[in-house]
């Protein structure tokens, strides 16, 4: 025997509910929804998380170095400290000293050379020492006497 639904009982049933054999729409739209939402999550979460360095690419190469790392740490192992120290970095412009060392470095090269360059044009080139005549003969060569 088979049973049949009482004819009263489809005008209860939600409009969500689909009839046997036809394709859940309600099911394929939460289905797409969540897998856009997680996406665009992720999306958000990897463009956050790459805030610091796209902050520090205008500083200095050291600079954009440690905020790279410590993005990097903040990353796998969950821990916001190091991204936040990393954003701080990123935000505060450390001072350029390698630029004036590198021309203190520079000055004195140059400086150095030319003391250098004068003091050979100065001193005096020094005479030949006079050959005394008590000196021993030079050695001769020792062989067959040439014919």
């Amino acid at each position: 025997m088979a049973q049949t639904l009482h004819p009263a009982a489809i005008h209860h049933l939600p409009a969500f509910v689909t009839a046997p054999g036809e394709t859940d729409v309600l099911f394929v739209g939460t289905a797409i929804f969540v897998l856009l939402a997680l996406i665009g999550i992720g999306i958000l979460y990897f463009k956050l998380h790459a805030l610091p360095e796209q902050l520090a690419h205008r500083g200095q190469k050291v600079q954009f170095q440690l905020v790279a790392v410590l993005g990097l740490l903040a990353l796998f192992t969950h821990n916001h400290a190091f991204w936040i120290a990393a954003l701080l970095l990123a935000l505060i412009p450390l001072p350029d000293l390698t630029t004036p060392l590198t021309s203190i470095a520079g000055s004195l090269d140059r400086l150095a050379a030319s003391a250098e360059s004068k003091a050979a044009d100065t001193a005096p080139t020094p005479a030949p020492a006079p050959v005394s005549q008590d000196a021993a003969p030079a050695a001769q060569p020792v062989g067959p006497p040439a014919a």
